[in-house]
């Protein structure tokens, strides 16, 4: 099975012959190319258009991130699956004011039932979830799409209230460019990785990747990336950070901080992506499809939902995690 390659390691990847070859300091490491689903680069990595055309063949993306281990851009290959009718479905969707804000609803929908439902495994927390429970029951009502995200964001402050009721860890408020403390460093990290997976698994699909229903479409970014990442956000994202936080896997030592900034650390950055590398690959039975389904799996099954949708052969329903 394919599985994606996170790079550290300063160095070089080249193709040889039918092979990848990367290349450090510290020696050489062959990778069988059919083995590669995608490819992070977090170190400083030389490549070719040798390279980049050889994994193009094979419908390889690469990931690159800054040096704070934040998404920076994509190569993505060239389109395979690429549909004109779909291009058009698509667009209708986002023209049509009725049609959008009911899939930006249903995206809010699944994001605030997997909030809630993360809530509600722990006592401390269960009294945000009724909290949160109460917001969700509201969206459906909105008329306007500021409004549906206002909704959202009000969630998300009694969200992350968790992480100082549960894991006695700071949070005060969301903050971005620069995360000022470790819990919002992590959920920044972790948002940058799941951002470039689902990316990964748009490109497999017809959809076209720029034109999005809850985020504003806009120049230079994905923004349909960010619609769908509202529903796993909470299930594979927030997750992992829970688990590194109650299992003491990650600690102060983890994270490069300042007054102004706080940054996962090369060595917080490697344990944070082995244990998204494991979420991603871990397996659920699916009812419908009766067979387990990996939550990479889940997400490629969402976007075809999605795309069911818009051609008029199903109605969407978003993703509520029944595990």
């Amino acid at each position: 099975m394919p599985r994606p390659y996170w790079i550290f390691s300063s160095g070089r990847i080249r193709r040889k012959e039918n092979t990848i070859l990367f290349e450090t300091s510290d020696g050489k490491r062959y990778i069988p190319v059919e083995d590669i689903e995608e490819i992070h680069l977090f170190g400083e990595v030389d490549l070719n258009t040798k390279l980049l055309n050889f994994l193009s063949q094979h419908g390889i993306p690469v990931h690159v991130y800054n040096y704070y281990g934040f998404y920076a851009g994509s190569y993505m290959p060239r389109e395979t699956r690429v549909s004109g009718f779909v291009l058009v479905k698509q667009v209708e969707h986002y023209i049509d004011y009725e049609k959008r804000i009911f899939l930006a609803k249903s995206f809010v929908d699944g994001a605030l039932w997997q909030i809630s439902r993360n809530l509600s495994q722990y006592d401390e927390s269960k009294e945000l979830a009724n909290e949160v429970e109460k917001i969700q029951s509201k969206i459906y009502g909105c008329g306007k799409i500021e409004e549906l995200m206002s909704y959202e964001g009000r969630a998300r402050e009694i969200y992350y209230k968790i992480f100082e009721k549960v894991f006695d860890l700071e949070f005060v408020r969301r903050t971005r460019q620069p995360p000022m403390n470790p819990a919002n460093a992590m959920i920044s990290f972790g948002n940058s990785i799941l951002y470039s997976v689902i990316l990964t698994e748009i490109y497999k699909t017809p959809l076209n990747p720029t034109i999005s229903y809850l985020h504003e479409p806009s120049h230079k970014r994905f923004s349909l990336s960010l619609d769908i990442s509202e529903i796993f956000k909470p299930i594979i994202v927030d997750r992992v950070i829970f688990h590194l936080l109650s299992k003491g896997q990650i600690d102060e030592g983890d994270f490069d901080q300042n007054l102004n900034y706080c940054y996962l650390s090369e060595s917080g950055r490697k344990k944070f992506v082995s244990e998204i590398d494991n979420r991603l690959s871990q397996t659920v039975f699916h009812a419908k499809l009766k067979r387990k389904v990996s939550f990479r799996g889940l997400i490629r099954l969402e976007l075809y939902k999605l795309l069911k949708h818009i051609i008029g052969d199903e109605i969407y329903s978003p993703l509520k995690s029944w595990w």
